[in-house]
């Protein structure tokens, strides 16, 4: 069960889910309780706040090296 709840956020947080709602679904009273056990799955923030970025300047997608890709 622990190994489901661990999937779950994982995927959550990697689509974007913000911490505060993924407290409230998972029933942790604090969001910081819920930051602190999931912190380690949030290194993607980098890639979607870069992808975030150049979308908003117009920019196609980039592969992960930061190449553009169209």
């Amino acid at each position: 069960m622990h190994v489901l709840r661990h999937t779950y956020a994982s995927v959550l947080l990697d689509a974007g889910e913000n911490i505060k709602a993924l407290s409230l679904y998972l029933g942790h009273a604090d969001p910081g309780f819920t930051l602190r056990v999931y912190t380690h799955l949030l290194p993607t923030s980098e890639d979607r706040t870069r992808r975030a970025i150049d979308t908003a300047f117009g920019h196609g997608p980039t592969d992960p090296d930061g190449l553009a890709t169209a």
